[in-house]
């Protein structure tokens, strides 16, 4: 019995948070001018919750069936006659009564966790009308076409994919593939929506860190281009600095949600020279020069064609670490890693995580970790020597040099250890 009332005070509940919300949407209305407010939405939960008692007490699931039917035909009458009188089209509010009736069933008959949590996400939902619309209009067609590849690849995509290497050398599976695709175009997106929120123009810094969670080297490259039609250029290679920052930062949390041991052992040597480039970075732009910079062009991250060429070069970089893994051992995947990270640090560091458990050691993993880093700095350092000018790529070869003089420290204290 305590159980029961406990479950019918839920129900009730449920009905007066919804109800809550839509009194407060229509608190200028006139008394009596609204079909439903928050005492009708807390009986409609109640309700909900007595009728699904009664269908377990006398085991007639048709009960609730037949009064569920019944609550709709009412509301939606008195719904009809209030959309005419006020010419509205708006069908919300029939919609947020069914659910309220329904989830004050389901507090009673089933899950009441699922209840709860069912009915505060109806509220917010409701209470979201003018973000949900703001968003609406500001939504361009390519972030519209970028969700609908995201659901098509988890939803459509991702379930046909076999979860098995398809290659003789155990190397190629055609699901981790496309489960590491998905999560660097999630995490490169999160970047996207930075700038789209704060606007690459609020400054040097922001335009920096939040492209550099897409690519620290095309945000290099184009402070570099910068850098040629300015006279004081530190602040421009302080930026790239902060960029090579975030880069070892975004790495480091894909190794830490994907292999945690892994980024347990590449943690030291990655965060000292992560430290070097934020000193360096913060040191330079703390000195006087030009701190304009150009916006730097960012395509969004799911764009179909730059995933599918991630995915292909992943997936060739796969079978070949587990080809010469096979045939030279751990050295094999060291090479892949190291060739991989002249095109893409992440398709580097991915190859290294997906042979962790299978070929190489962990202890082999975290060394193709940083040496995918490694390499993806110098690769990153020669772009902007030949992109922009020497006044540019001078503090930035000398901030990258004691990074690397300062992680091959760690890297030699460790072993010592």
């Amino acid at each position: 019995m305590d159980e029961i009332i406990a479950r019918l005070g839920l129900a009730l509940a449920i009905g007066l948070l919804v109800g809550l919300e839509r009194g407060w949407q229509e608190r200028n209305a006139p008394d009596r001018s609204r079909t439903a407010g928050i005492r009708t939405f807390g009986i409609s939960g109640l309700l909900g919750g007595v009728l699904a008692a009664l269908a377990q007490a006398f085991n007639t699931p048709s009960m609730l069936v037949a009064g569920f039917l019944g609550f709709t035909v009412v509301l939606a009458w008195y719904k009809a006659r209030e959309a005419v009188h006020d010419e509205d089209f708006s069908v919300t509010g029939v919609v947020a009564g069914l659910a309220v009736f329904a989830l004050g069933a389901l507090a009673v008959a089933g899950d009441y966790r699922a209840a709860a949590a069912g009915g505060a996400a109806l509220a917010a939902v409701l209470a979201s009308r003018e973000l949900l619309h703001g968003l609406l209009r500001r939504l361009t067609w390519v972030e519209l076409r970028s969700a609908l590849i995201l659901a098509v690849m988890t939803t459509v995509v991702l379930p046909l994919l076999p979860d098995r290497t398809v290659d003789p050398w155990g190397g190629f599976n055609p699901r981790e593939v496309w489960i590491f695709t998905v999560l660097i175009a999630a995490i490169s997106y999160a970047g996207y929506v930075a700038v789209r929120v704060f606007g690459p123009t609020r400054g040097l810094l922001v335009s920096a860190v939040t492209g550099a969670v897409v690519s620290s080297t095309a945000v290099t490259v184009a402070l570099a281009r910068s850098a040629t039609a300015v006279s004081g250029v530190s602040s421009l290679a302080g930026a790239a600095c902060l960029a090579a920052l975030v880069s070892i930062v975004r790495v480091m949390v894909i190794v830490l949600m994907l292999e945690p041991a892994v980024a347990v052992g590449a943690a030291p040597v990655a965060l000292t020279a992560a430290s070097v480039f934020a000193v360096g970075g913060l040191f330079l732009l703390s000195r006087v020069g030009d701190r304009k910079v150009a916006e730097a062009p960012m395509r969004n991250p799911f764009e179909l064609g730059p995933l599918l060429v991630f995915a292909a070069f992943f997936a060739v970089a796969s079978v070949l670490s587990a080809l010469l893994a096979g045939f030279v051992g751990s050295s094999g995947v060291l090479a892949v890693s190291v060739v991989s990270a002249l095109f893409d640090v992440d398709i580097a560091v991915l190859s290294a995580l997906r042979l962790a458990k299978d070929v190489a050691s962990t202890q082999v993993a975290t060394l193709a970790v940083l040496l995918a880093l490694a390499v993806n700095a110098i690769g990153r350092l020669g772009l902007a020597m030949i992109s922009g000018p020497f006044r540019f790529s001078a503090p930035l070869l000398v901030v990258t040099a004691i990074a690397f003089v300062f992680g091959i420290a760690g890297l030699t204290l460790g072993a010592a250890f």
